[in-house]
């Protein structure tokens, strides 16, 4: 029996009381860690897939898609609510520790990875005017943002509520030059060239190529809808954790198609294509000149910043639950009196830095980055919807209240939507992920040592096997050159 499905809670046990979130606190949340670098990066990532014929049925799968998603851990929320931290949970309760353990990983490495986004757009939007900053991905660049890194682990340090409230704050501030963005780009809507853009620029391919190359981008700026259910320990009542979730998607889901569809009246979709991220910004700039350019990278910097702080907050609330579950090294599940994981923060500031400094390396620092984070969170996903299915069809004891058959369909859904989003990524990154996976194993054995059991169980053996398999060869595929940062 899993000591997370069990434990007292934080007061009881002994620990620090754990701070309570409101539903508008909790939604934000949500709200925050969704809109954050994807975004601003929209009109360039799509003009480069597709026009506006596939951007719509992209959206409209995308939104479908992670809808059930986000009605699947509204579902889990409430038939399962003795489980905390959402994606790591669900994958554990539904098929055993060492699957639980890379769900864990996975959700807390996509989630540095995709800080490092943050830094580099950042760096990218004040290179416009500091050259030497470049992309985001120059030595002055990495040393300025490891300065921010460091000092936003020093404000998350102070506390939880305190970080909360931030975030809440900034949540607010940042969507106002979104929906500014949309409402200007709006009346600057030219239809003779929203027309040349809807079947796609030469380049583009069969419109299934133009949907397919754009899912990885829907899945990065979709990222955090769980963002409740992973901090659902701190709700004040349990069900507002399935209400911001859907509360959460909803609102953000209209911002982001809206943002994607008008700039197609703007500018020629190669056009768009060609534009330096963040491109938001030079559509903006296309359409009412400078201060459209100014306006939305002030809104973009905001944006950013408050992302990477609930983002934070969620991966390293993985990180101490999963500790604290016997699943992660002890060291990892110790808390402040203010109630602030700090070894779990600090591990992932740490692996923040270091894939901070890889960017130098790769050809495309943002691209790379932010569909490396998309293909890490596949697996976390495809196993909590997978768990909503198995729960359908066998509830356990645990199960609060009959699983209706629309919840079912739900969950069958996420899971056919998932699997499409893994076959979508392609091979390059599902080996770079196995490559982050493989030695993560390390972790696991330190905590099953501590707790002095068998090291690996024979299903796990193979899992394992098929991890290292994995990871090797896309060692040898860097090496020889075959797929590339």
């Amino acid at each position: 029996m899993s000591t997370a499905d069990t434990r007292p809670d934080a007061a009881s046990a002994g620990s620090p009381p754990a701070a309570k979130l409101t539903l508008l606190t909790l939604t934000t949340m949500v709200v925050g860690s969704m809109v954050g670098a994807g975004v601003f990066s929209l009109p360039r990532r799509f003009a480069e897939e597709t026009g506006v014929a596939g951007a719509l049925i992209a959206w409209a799968v995308a939104g479908t898609g992670m809808l059930m998603l986000a009605l699947v851990f509204q579902t889990l929320a409430v038939r399962r609510p003795d489980l905390d931290a959402g994606v790591y949970a669900y994958a554990k309760a539904g098929f055993g520790e060492y699957l639980g353990f890379f769900s864990a990983f996975g959700y807390w490495a996509s989630a540095c990875v995709g800080n490092v986004t943050y830094w580099v757009l950042i760096m990218s939007t004040v290179g416009a005017v500091w050259p030497a900053l470049g992309d985001g991905d120059t030595l002055l660049a990495i040393v300025l943002s490891s300065v921010g890194l460091w000092g936003f682990f020093l404000l998350i340090r102070r506390g939880v509520k305190e970080a909360a409230a931030i975030n809440r704050i900034v949540t607010v501030a940042k969507i106002v030059p979104i929906l500014v963005f949309v409402l200007l780009a709006l009346f600057c809507f030219e239809a003779d060239v929203f027309v040349d853009n809807f079947g796609g620029a030469d380049y583009a391919g069969s419109l299934f190529n133009q949907v397919r190359g754009t899912m990885l981008a829907t899945v990065f700026v979709f990222l955090g809808v769980e963002g409740a259910s992973v901090y659902s320990r701190h709700a004040k009542r349990r069900k507002d954790v399935g209400r911001a979730t859907i509360l959460g998607f909803l609102s953000v889901f209209a911002v982001f198609a809206s943002v994607t569809i008008v700039s197609y009246g703007i500018l020629p979709m190669s056009e768009i294509a060609e534009l330096r991220q963040p491109s938001m910004a030079g559509v903006l700039e296309a359409a009412v000149g400078t201060w459209g350019k100014v306006f939305v990278s002030v809104g973009l910097i905001i944006s950013v910043l408050g992302a990477y702080l609930a983002w934070t907050l969620m991966s390293a609330e993985v990180l101490f639950v999963a500790a604290k579950d016997d699943d992660m090294p002890r060291f990892l599940g110790r808390a402040t009196p203010a109630d602030v994981p700090v070894p779990a923060l600090l591990m992932t500031t740490c692996l923040t830095q270091v894939v901070l400094v890889v960017t130098v390396f790769s050809d495309d620092a943002f691209n790379f980055a932010l569909d490396l984070t998309s293909s890490l969170s596949l697996i976390p996903y495809l196993l909590a919807a997978a768990f909503a299915v198995k729960i359908a069809m066998r509830p356990d004891g645990r199960t609060e209240g009959r699983v209706t058959r629309g919840e079912a369909i739900v969950a069958a859904l996420a899971v056919l939507y998932t699997a499409f989003l893994l076959f979508a990524a392609g091979l390059k990154f599902v080996l770079v992920s196995f490559i982050l996976y493989a030695p993560a194993t390390i972790l696991f054995v330190m905590a099953r040592r501590e707790q002095r059991r068998r090291l690996f169980s024979p299903a796990e053996l193979v899992i394992l096997a098929v991890s290292v398999a994995g990871a090797v060869v896309g060692v040898i595929a860097l090496a020889a050159g075959w797929i590339s940062l």
